[in-house]
């Protein structure tokens, strides 16, 4: 159909140019560049906008972050801080891992939230990015990257931002956790802002 559609565009155009005097296809040729227009902004209103960002998680202009965390079925006062999750604790002191404790046992995938700490955040996502053998798993990264969003839509965020769920600690190539990752917000239609975060320094 879209296709078929900027087909018919071209068509117009060419009518245009060639000052084409017929009423009927006057007529034809203003209703089609009006459904053009109203069916395009309609797209790009229903497009997750997606932004790639190389820098650090923690220093993105948004409204909530994303952990990359576990099934938290450990204490997380015995896990050694590294990674996403290690900066976190760093910067945002212990209060979001208090409150992450109380959500239990999460499913793969699931999405928690929490207060930011001491981050200038509104809020932490925290997703089950690895499975219960410490490995990311295309299941694991895109329900999570789904259930962030979902979640981040229920509390009404309009800009979040995520680093490369399962390419530290779960083990994951970072290109093709970024490939899933991508595709996986191409397919979603939210209005909230995305910020891949890929680490740099």
């Amino acid at each position: 159909l879209l296709n078929s559609l900027r087909q018919r565009q071209l068509m117009v155009d060419d009518a245009n140019i060639l000052n084409c005097t017929d009423k009927g296809h006057l007529f034809l040729n203003s209703v089609l560049e009006e459904f053009l227009k109203i069916y395009f902004d309609f797209k790009r209103e229903n497009m997750t906008t997606i932004k790639i960002i190389y820098g650090d998680l923690l220093e993105q202009p948004v409204e909530v972050i994303v952990n990359a965390w576990n099934r938290n079925f450990i204490p997380w006062w015995l896990l050694l801080p590294q990674g996403v999750s290690g900066a976190i604790k760093k910067r945002a002191g212990y209060q979001p891992f208090k409150e992450l404790s109380t959500h239990g046992v999460l499913s793969v995938g699931e999405a928690v939230l929490t207060s930011a700490g001491k981050l200038p955040y509104q809020g932490i996502i925290h997703v089950a990015g690895i499975n219960a053998w410490w490995v990311a798993t295309e299941q694991s990264i895109t329900q999570s990257v789904k259930s962030a969003i979902h979640l981040a839509e229920i509390q009404g965020y309009q800009s979040i931002a995520m680093p490369l769920i399962g390419a530290g600690t779960g083990g994951k190539n970072q290109k093709k956790v970024q490939e899933m990752i991508l595709q996986t917000l191409e397919k979603m239609n939210s209005n909230i802002v995305v910020y891949v975060v890929i680490y740099s320094k």
